[in-house]
Protein backbone atom coordinates (compact mmCIF):
# COMPACT_ATOMS: atom_id res chain seq x y z
CA UNK A 1 0.00 0.00 0.00
CA UNK A 2 1.38 3.13 -1.09
CA UNK A 3 1.19 5.79 1.65
CA UNK A 4 1.02 9.61 0.81
CA UNK A 5 1.22 11.94 3.92
CA UNK A 6 0.87 15.24 5.20
CA UNK A 7 0.51 16.69 1.52
CA UNK A 8 -2.04 19.68 0.60
CA UNK A 9 -4.34 18.68 -2.43
CA UNK A 10 -6.57 21.12 -4.10
CA UNK A 11 -6.25 20.23 -7.77
CA UNK A 12 -9.53 18.92 -9.67
CA UNK A 13 -9.63 14.99 -9.29
CA UNK A 14 -6.41 14.69 -6.92
CA UNK A 15 -6.41 11.54 -6.61
CA UNK A 16 -8.43 10.05 -9.35
CA UNK A 17 -8.41 6.30 -10.08
CA UNK A 18 -5.81 5.43 -7.30
CA UNK A 19 -6.13 1.95 -5.95
CA UNK A 20 -4.31 0.97 -2.92
CA UNK A 21 -3.87 4.08 -1.11
CA UNK A 22 -3.36 5.04 2.59
CA UNK A 23 -3.79 8.92 2.98
CA UNK A 24 -2.72 9.82 6.25
CA UNK A 25 -2.66 13.85 7.67
CA UNK A 26 -3.34 15.59 4.60
CA UNK A 27 -6.11 18.66 3.75
CA UNK A 28 -7.90 19.13 0.55
CA UNK A 29 -8.79 22.23 0.33
CA UNK A 30 -7.09 25.79 -1.16
CA UNK A 31 -7.52 28.06 -4.13
CA UNK A 32 -7.45 25.92 -7.21
CA UNK A 33 -10.94 24.95 -5.64
CA UNK A 34 -11.11 21.19 -7.69
CA UNK A 35 -13.90 18.68 -7.05
CA UNK A 36 -13.93 14.63 -6.79
CA UNK A 37 -10.54 14.02 -5.04
CA UNK A 38 -10.85 10.36 -4.93
CA UNK A 39 -13.16 9.88 -7.74
CA UNK A 40 -13.23 5.74 -8.92
CA UNK A 41 -11.04 4.49 -6.67
CA UNK A 42 -10.47 1.62 -4.82
CA UNK A 43 -9.09 -0.24 -1.55
CA UNK A 44 -8.52 3.37 -0.07
CA UNK A 45 -7.64 4.69 3.61
CA UNK A 46 -7.70 7.75 4.98
CA UNK A 47 -6.76 8.73 8.40
CA UNK A 48 -6.72 12.19 9.86
CA UNK A 49 -7.16 14.30 7.00
CA UNK A 50 -9.28 17.49 6.16
CA UNK A 51 -12.10 17.86 3.96
CA UNK A 52 -13.03 21.67 2.39
CA UNK A 53 -13.77 20.74 -1.06
CA UNK A 54 -16.77 18.99 -3.13
CA UNK A 55 -17.62 15.48 -4.02
CA UNK A 56 -14.29 13.78 -2.56
CA UNK A 57 -15.21 10.05 -2.79
CA UNK A 58 -18.10 8.91 -5.25
CA UNK A 59 -17.64 5.72 -7.65
CA UNK A 60 -15.20 4.56 -4.77
CA UNK A 61 -15.17 0.85 -4.06
CA UNK A 62 -12.95 -0.04 -0.63
CA UNK A 63 -12.97 2.94 1.89
CA UNK A 64 -12.14 3.81 4.78
CA UNK A 65 -11.97 6.95 6.74
CA UNK A 66 -10.44 7.68 10.36
CA UNK A 67 -10.24 10.06 12.89
CA UNK A 68 -11.35 13.04 10.11
CA UNK A 69 -13.18 16.25 9.17
CA UNK A 70 -15.82 17.12 6.69
CA UNK A 71 -16.85 20.48 6.40
CA UNK A 72 -20.20 22.23 5.37
CA UNK A 73 -18.41 22.96 2.00
CA UNK A 74 -17.71 19.57 1.68
CA UNK A 75 -21.00 19.27 -0.42
CA UNK A 76 -22.41 15.24 -1.52
CA UNK A 77 -19.17 13.55 -0.03
CA UNK A 78 -19.80 9.59 -0.65
CA UNK A 79 -22.21 8.72 -3.47
CA UNK A 80 -22.10 5.70 -5.26
CA UNK A 81 -19.72 4.00 -3.57
CA UNK A 82 -19.81 0.79 -1.75
CA UNK A 83 -18.13 -1.62 1.38
CA UNK A 84 -17.37 1.76 3.18
CA UNK A 85 -16.30 2.01 6.91
CA UNK A 86 -16.19 5.49 8.39
CA UNK A 87 -15.05 5.73 11.79
CA UNK A 88 -14.68 8.90 14.50
CA UNK A 89 -15.19 11.62 11.60
CA UNK A 90 -17.32 14.87 11.01
CA UNK A 91 -19.52 14.73 8.41
CA UNK A 92 -21.00 18.56 8.49
CA UNK A 93 -21.52 18.87 4.47
CA UNK A 94 -24.90 18.82 2.60
CA UNK A 95 -26.32 14.97 1.32
CA UNK A 96 -23.22 13.11 2.94
CA UNK A 97 -24.39 9.98 1.56
CA UNK A 98 -26.28 8.63 -0.92
CA UNK A 99 -27.04 5.77 -3.22
CA UNK A 100 -24.30 3.78 -1.27
CA UNK A 101 -24.08 -0.01 -0.24
CA UNK A 102 -22.42 -1.71 2.50
CA UNK A 103 -21.66 1.01 5.17
CA UNK A 104 -20.64 1.01 8.67
CA UNK A 105 -20.25 3.89 10.84
CA UNK A 106 -19.00 4.20 14.62
CA UNK A 107 -18.58 7.02 16.44
CA UNK A 108 -19.31 9.76 13.67
CA UNK A 109 -20.81 13.17 14.32
CA UNK A 110 -23.06 13.95 11.27
CA UNK A 111 -24.93 17.60 10.63
CA UNK A 112 -26.19 16.80 6.69
CA UNK A 113 -29.74 17.94 5.46
CA UNK A 114 -30.70 14.87 2.77
CA UNK A 115 -28.05 12.49 4.77
CA UNK A 116 -28.40 8.28 3.32
CA UNK A 117 -30.76 8.75 0.93
CA UNK A 118 -31.50 4.84 -1.18
CA UNK A 119 -28.27 3.45 0.96
CA UNK A 120 -28.07 -0.31 0.77
CA UNK A 121 -27.23 -2.02 4.23
CA UNK A 122 -26.04 0.49 6.32
CA UNK A 123 -25.10 0.16 10.06
CA UNK A 124 -24.90 2.71 12.41
CA UNK A 125 -23.28 2.54 16.18
CA UNK A 126 -22.36 5.56 18.88
CA UNK A 127 -23.05 8.34 16.26
CA UNK A 128 -24.95 11.36 16.50
CA UNK A 129 -26.44 13.10 13.66
CA UNK A 130 -28.83 16.20 12.82
CA UNK A 131 -30.06 15.95 9.38
CA UNK A 132 -33.59 17.04 7.57
CA UNK A 133 -35.34 13.89 5.17
CA UNK A 134 -32.62 11.78 6.92
CA UNK A 135 -31.66 8.06 5.53
CA UNK A 136 -35.62 8.71 3.15
CA UNK A 137 -35.76 5.14 0.78
CA UNK A 138 -32.70 3.37 2.27
CA UNK A 139 -32.92 -0.44 2.42
CA UNK A 140 -31.03 -2.72 5.60
CA UNK A 141 -30.65 -0.04 8.30
CA UNK A 142 -29.18 -1.71 11.58
CA UNK A 143 -28.75 1.30 14.12
CA UNK A 144 -27.48 0.77 17.75
CA UNK A 145 -26.60 3.73 20.19
CA UNK A 146 -27.69 6.25 17.37
CA UNK A 147 -29.27 10.06 19.42
CA UNK A 148 -31.22 12.15 15.72
CA UNK A 149 -32.42 15.30 15.36
CA UNK A 150 -34.32 16.59 12.72
CA UNK A 151 -37.89 16.53 10.87
CA UNK A 152 -39.44 14.16 8.17
CA UNK A 153 -36.64 10.95 9.34
CA UNK A 154 -36.49 7.29 7.73
CA UNK A 155 -39.05 8.09 5.47
CA UNK A 156 -39.83 4.59 3.24
CA UNK A 157 -37.40 2.96 4.43
CA UNK A 158 -37.56 -0.95 4.38
CA UNK A 159 -36.03 -4.08 6.36
CA UNK A 160 -34.26 -1.86 9.14
CA UNK A 161 -33.90 -2.68 12.66
CA UNK A 162 -33.13 0.13 15.45
CA UNK A 163 -31.87 -0.36 19.47
CA UNK A 164 -31.58 1.91 22.09
CA UNK A 165 -31.78 4.95 20.06
CA UNK A 166 -32.89 8.47 21.06
CA UNK A 167 -34.58 10.04 18.15
CA UNK A 168 -36.05 13.69 18.02
CA UNK A 169 -37.97 14.00 15.01
CA UNK A 170 -41.30 14.79 13.31
CA UNK A 171 -42.84 12.78 10.19
CA UNK A 172 -40.51 10.08 11.00
CA UNK A 173 -40.73 6.60 9.56
CA UNK A 174 -43.80 7.79 7.29
CA UNK A 175 -44.38 4.33 4.92
CA UNK A 176 -42.22 2.29 6.51
CA UNK A 177 -41.94 -1.51 5.71
CA UNK A 178 -40.87 -4.37 7.67
CA UNK A 179 -39.05 -2.31 10.58
CA UNK A 180 -38.27 -2.97 14.17
CA UNK A 181 -37.59 -0.34 16.70
CA UNK A 182 -36.43 -1.85 20.47
CA UNK A 183 -35.42 -0.21 23.35
CA UNK A 184 -35.96 3.33 21.93
CA UNK A 185 -37.39 6.65 22.47
CA UNK A 186 -39.13 8.66 19.52
CA UNK A 187 -40.22 11.79 19.92
CA UNK A 188 -42.22 13.74 17.77
CA UNK A 189 -45.69 14.72 16.25
CA UNK A 190 -47.31 12.46 13.10
CA UNK A 191 -44.89 9.31 13.95
CA UNK A 192 -45.00 6.90 11.01
CA UNK A 193 -48.03 7.07 8.97
CA UNK A 194 -48.80 4.90 6.39
CA UNK A 195 -46.00 2.40 7.74
CA UNK A 196 -46.53 -1.37 7.08
CA UNK A 197 -45.15 -4.28 9.06
CA UNK A 198 -43.32 -2.04 11.82
CA UNK A 199 -43.19 -3.43 15.49
CA UNK A 200 -42.36 -1.14 18.47
CA UNK A 201 -40.87 -3.10 21.53
CA UNK A 202 -40.17 -1.18 24.78
CA UNK A 203 -40.17 2.15 23.31
CA UNK A 204 -41.16 5.69 24.97
CA UNK A 205 -43.12 6.75 22.14
CA UNK A 206 -43.89 11.02 22.83
CA UNK A 207 -46.05 13.41 20.49
CA UNK A 208 -49.36 14.00 19.28
CA UNK A 209 -51.07 11.78 16.74
CA UNK A 210 -49.10 8.93 16.42
CA UNK A 211 -49.33 5.60 14.04
CA UNK A 212 -52.29 6.56 11.95
CA UNK A 213 -53.28 4.90 8.38
CA UNK A 214 -50.83 1.29 9.14
CA UNK A 215 -51.16 -1.83 8.44
CA UNK A 216 -49.40 -4.66 10.67
CA UNK A 217 -48.10 -2.24 13.23
CA UNK A 218 -47.41 -3.70 16.76
CA UNK A 219 -46.56 -2.21 19.85
CA UNK A 220 -44.89 -4.52 23.24
CA UNK A 221 -44.63 -3.03 26.56
CA UNK A 222 -44.66 0.66 25.35
CA UNK A 223 -44.99 3.72 27.10
CA UNK A 224 -47.20 6.53 24.73
CA UNK A 225 -46.67 10.17 26.67
CA UNK A 226 -48.98 13.11 25.30
CA UNK A 227 -50.61 10.97 22.70
CA UNK A 228 -53.77 11.83 21.38
CA UNK A 229 -55.67 10.93 18.55
CA UNK A 230 -53.63 7.80 18.26
CA UNK A 231 -54.05 4.76 15.93
CA UNK A 232 -56.45 6.24 13.51
CA UNK A 233 -57.76 4.16 10.73
CA UNK A 234 -55.07 1.07 11.82
CA UNK A 235 -54.77 -2.12 11.95
CA UNK A 236 -52.87 -2.44 15.16
CA UNK A 237 -51.85 -5.19 18.12
CA UNK A 238 -50.74 -3.03 21.13
CA UNK A 239 -49.35 -3.38 24.72
CA UNK A 240 -49.41 -0.31 26.07
CA UNK A 241 -47.89 0.86 29.86
CA UNK A 242 -48.78 3.87 30.01
CA UNK A 243 -52.42 5.99 30.12
CA UNK A 244 -53.42 7.45 26.42
CA UNK A 245 -55.02 11.01 26.03
CA UNK A 246 -57.29 9.16 23.00
CA UNK A 247 -57.83 6.68 20.80
CA UNK A 248 -59.26 7.29 17.96
CA UNK A 249 -60.97 4.73 14.92
CA UNK A 250 -58.38 2.06 14.87
CA UNK A 251 -59.82 -0.05 12.46
CA UNK A 252 -58.94 -3.80 13.63
CA UNK A 253 -56.51 -5.33 16.36
CA UNK A 254 -57.08 -4.97 20.38
CA UNK A 255 -54.51 -2.16 22.32
CA UNK A 256 -54.39 -3.18 25.56
CA UNK A 257 -53.58 0.13 28.04
CA UNK A 258 -53.89 0.85 31.78
CA UNK A 259 -56.38 3.91 30.77
CA UNK A 260 -57.59 6.33 28.26
CA UNK A 261 -59.06 9.83 28.22
CA UNK A 262 -60.89 9.03 25.29
CA UNK A 263 -61.93 6.43 22.76
CA UNK A 264 -63.45 8.34 19.80
CA UNK A 265 -65.39 6.54 17.03
CA UNK A 266 -67.53 7.95 14.40
CA UNK A 267 -66.97 5.96 11.32
CA UNK A 268 -68.49 2.77 10.76
CA UNK A 269 -65.16 0.61 10.31
CA UNK A 270 -63.44 1.30 13.26
CA UNK A 271 -63.73 -2.04 14.47
CA UNK A 272 -60.60 -2.35 16.38
CA UNK A 273 -61.56 -3.12 20.25
CA UNK A 274 -60.01 -0.97 23.29
CA UNK A 275 -59.36 -3.00 26.45
CA UNK A 276 -58.76 -0.44 29.51
CA UNK A 277 -56.94 -3.06 32.43
CA UNK A 278 -57.10 -0.54 35.45
CA UNK A 279 -60.62 0.48 35.29
CA UNK A 280 -63.87 -1.16 34.17
CA UNK A 281 -63.93 -2.28 30.53
CA UNK A 282 -65.72 -0.88 27.76
CA UNK A 283 -64.70 -3.42 25.40
CA UNK A 284 -62.94 -6.45 25.27
CA UNK A 285 -60.33 -7.81 22.96
CA UNK A 286 -61.62 -11.15 21.19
Amino acid sequence: MRTIQNEIFDAERALYGSKNILVRDCSFDGPADGESAFKECADVQVEHSFFNLRYPFWHDHGLIIRNSEMTSSCRAALWYSDHIEITDTRLHGIKALRECSKVKMYGCHIVSPEFGWSVREIGMEDCDAESEYFMMRSTGLHFRNVRMKGKYSFQYIEDSVFENCIFDTKDAFWHAKDVVIRDSVVKGEYLAWYCENVTFENCKIIGTQPLCYCKGLRLVGCEMIDCDLAFERSEVQATITTPVISIKNPLSGCITVPAVGEVIRDIDEAGGTVQVQNQKAKEACA
